[in-house]
């Protein structure tokens, strides 16, 4: 009877799937992601990158905590705060919403992050003539892998949360009513433990250094149920600068997370860029530009 009853509920699931897939025509109804505004640029890249700031709009909102009414966020690895991580590989995944409140956290499947001042040379001394900054004088990349993710979060704020109730321990109550515990709705300060509030944006833009492989180094928009929204790809260089900007905007705040892709290889004391002779196209980030996060509707 139990395993009967189990065909027919999967008989029943797998015909709901297929006929939410399809209209009365047999023809998919699922609806394609919106084509957002895509600005790139190779060589001298600052209008471009001025361009995209203004299509995201003004202002500039930094480390300011809590959903701004309008703006942007824009990382340039450069503040005073990220010093003692320079030139290590343990730059804190969450340092743009914790310590600087900017609505970012990275994740990575390497094994870390590295803020760097002397354009990785203490990685590999080749790399030295390799890369260069725009916003002067640290750039950023993964360690042990050449992917990273951005998950945005409302600017240095947790998710609040409720309890179903609360005791406490007194010492030396004298005066009876005097010591009380008063319980609120849900405007008190419990939070989800370590848990950050989902937010989206209407786009993220990034600064890339020495793109050597067309199509290699790209971003790729996801939505809040993990669909890719867009993938866009950096121009390759075109000067000795070796800068490029790649940057999408959406009509609304739809996107969740990116993926970033460096090029086609890891950085490594024994790697060269192809540039250089090496096997593969070495890649790494400047600023990072994206709209205020939103809470997710």
């Amino acid at each position: 009877m139990q395993r009967a009853l189990g065909r027919t509920l999967a008989l029943a699931v797998a015909f709901l799937a297929f006929s939410a897939c399809n209209d009365d025509n047999g023809v998919s109804t699922v609806t394609p992601p919106p084509a957002p505004t895509v600005i790139s640029a190779t060589g001298d890249i600052t209008a471009k990158v001025v361009e995209y700031r203004a299509l995201l709009g003004d202002p500039s909102n930094g480390g300011t905590a809590g959903e701004q009414p309008a703006g942007r966020r824009e990382i340039a690895w450069d503040g005073a705060g990220a010093n003692p991580f320079n030139n290590r590989n343990d730059f804190p995944a969450a340092f743009f919403n914790t310590n600087v409140k900017s609505g970012a956290v990275f994740t990575t499947p390497g094994t870390g992050f590295r803020n760097d001042s002397l354009r990785f040379s203490e990685v590999n001394a080749t790399y030295a003539a390799e890369f260069s900054e725009f916003s002067p004088t640290k750039i950023f990349s993964p360690i042990g892998s050449n992917v990273m993710n951005v998950d945005f979060q409302i600017a240095g704020q947790p998710t609040p949360a409720q309890v179903t109730g609360f005791g406490a321990v007194f010492s030396d109550v004298d005066v009876a009513g005097a010591t009380t515990i008063e319980f609120f709705d849900v405007h008190v300060d419990f939070q989800i433990a370590g848990q950050p509030t989902p937010a989206q944006v209407t786009g993220f833009g990034a600064v890339f250094s020495d793109v050597d492989v067309a199509g290699a180094t790209t971003i790729e928009f996801f939505d809040v149920h993990g669909q890719s929204l867009a993938r866009i790809a950096a121009p390759v260089r075109s000067d000795a600068a070796g800068l490029s900007f790649v940057g999408a905007k959406f009509a609304e705040a739809i996107v969740a997370r990116v993926r970033i892709t460096l090029g086609t290889g890891v950085l490594g004391a024994a790697t060269n860029d192809i540039s250089a002779g090496g096997p593969v196209d070495l890649v790494v980030a400047d600023n990072f530009i994206y709209g205020e996060p939103r809470h997710v509707q």
